[in-house]
């Protein structure tokens, strides 16, 4: 049986009193793939093992919007990662057509500042059920030295920091950020904060390009709401027993 597409983003998903439900709720695959088919397959595979599945700029600028059709048609959440940067108004626009699209969560870079983040934020008054917009603070993919190649002075945890305050102040309620980070941003934005956590990467296996990075168990622990995870699962040789695997290593924390 498919799950409920009902779950509201939230630090302790309802209807969730099993530690092993509770993780299948917070775990988000990233579908990080070149095509609609392939899509299907994993989204087919994986059933039972998650509720919600992350479509980005790969998958969307090969299948487009149909691909989230396809998905929310099997009862599953669908976290639309665009990372809109743009001028506000633009962003706005870009916010009000995404939520039409019936996603459940969006996301803006938290860079574009906090006019654009404003803008974004006023765009979905007055929608009906609208999806939760999420800044994102930095990519995972940045250390220190990708920080200091842009010009930024500051360490990554001082630049997350930075964009999460600012983002309080535009209104913002929900962030992306690295295990790193996600205690201190948890700090700022306090308990009811909406934090989707990237960088999840099992003990012992590649981080890729991937530099910020944790396990799933201490990502929760430090205060993540929903864990993303891709590659350990997608390319993995049984994608339904790595992510099973996950799935009990979240539960161990929770």
């Amino acid at each position: 049986m498919a799950p409920s597409n009902s779950l509201s983003p939230a630090c302790n998903p309802p209807g969730a009193t099993d530690p092993v439900e509770s993780a299948r709720r917070r775990l988000i695959v990233a579908l990080d793939v070149s095509d609609a088919s392939s899509a299907d397959l994993l989204v087919h595979r994986l059933e039972g093992t998650c509720t919600w599945f992350k479509v980005g700029l790969e998958l969307f600028v090969a299948a487009g919007p149909a691909v989230l059709e396809r998905i929310l048609a099997r009862g599953f959440s669908v976290f639309l990662d665009l990372k809109f940067h743009d001028i506000p108004n633009t962003v706005a626009g870009a916010v009000r057509s995404a939520a039409r699209l019936g996603a459940r969560m969006l996301t803006v870079h938290a860079s574009g500042g906090p006019a654009m983040l404003a803008a974004a934020r006023a765009a979905l008054d007055g929608v009906a059920n609208p999806p939760e917009l999420l800044a994102v603070t930095m990519l995972t993919s940045m250390d220190a030295g990708q920080t200091n190649a842009i010009g930024l002075e500051r360490s990554p945890s001082q630049q997350v920091e930075l964009l999460a305050q600012m983002g309080i102040q535009a209104g913002m309620n929900g962030f992306v950020c690295s295990p790193q980070e996600v205690a201190a941003v948890r700090g700022l934005a306090g308990p009811a904060a909406t934090l989707v956590v990237p960088g999840i990467r099992p003990a012992g296996s590649d981080a890729g390009d991937q530099k910020r990075i944790a396990t799933a168990a201490e990502t929760l622990r430090m205060g993540a709401s929903y864990l993303v995870v891709g590659r350990p699962i997608t390319q993995a040789a049984d994608p339904v027993a790595a992510a099973v695997a996950i799935v009990n290593e979240m539960a161990t924390a929770l």
